[in-house]
C-alpha cells in the first residue's frame, strides 16, 4: 500500500457512508422501533457502516424534524429510559423510494467499476 492510500480509502468510505447512512438507519427501523445505541451497534456490526454517536444522533434529530421518524420514551430494565425511534408513514415512503432506486444506482456504479471504459475515438 502506498503512503496516503489508507487516508484515500477512509475518505472514499466516509463519502459512501454519508450518502447511504440515512436510508440504512431507516431500514433498521423497518420492522420495529429502535433506540440510538441499538442503531449504533447494528451499524458497527456491518463493518462498512460503523459510525459514531456524533453522527447518528444529529441524523436522528434531522429525521425527526423531517417527519421521517417519531420518538417515544420507554423505561429500560438496565438504566435510564430510552428514546425509541420509529418510522412514520413519510419515513416508510422515503425508504421504499430509496429501495426502488438503489438497485439501478448500485448496478450503474458496478458497471463503471468492472467494465473498462473507452474514450471516444480510442481503439476498442
Amino acid at each position: 500500500m502506498e503512503p496516503g492510500d489508507a487516508t484515500k480509502q477512509a475518505r472514499a468510505a466516509a463519502q459512501l457512508r454519508k450518502g447511504v447512512l440515512e436510508y440504512c438507519v431507516l431500514a433498521l427501523m423497518r420492522d420495529r422501533p429502535r433506540y440510538g445505541v441499538e442503531l449504533l451497534h447494528a451499524l458497527e456490526e456491518s463493518g462498512a457502516l460503523a459510525t459514531s454517536q456524533g453522527t447518528v444522533y444529529p441524523l436522528l434529530s434531522r429525521l425527526r424534524r423531517d417527519d421521517l421518524v417519531t420518538t417515544t420514551w420507554q423505561e429500560s430494565d438496565s438504566g435510564p429510559p430510552r428514546r425509541y425511534y420509529a418510522l412514520t408513514g413519510t419515513g416508510r415512503a422515503a425508504l421504499d423510494e430509496f429501495s426502488r432506486v438503489w438497485p439501478g444506482f448500485r448496478d450503474a456504479v458496478d458497471a463503471f467499476l468492472t467494465t473498462p471504459q473507452h474514450s471516444p475515438g480510442a481503439p476498442s
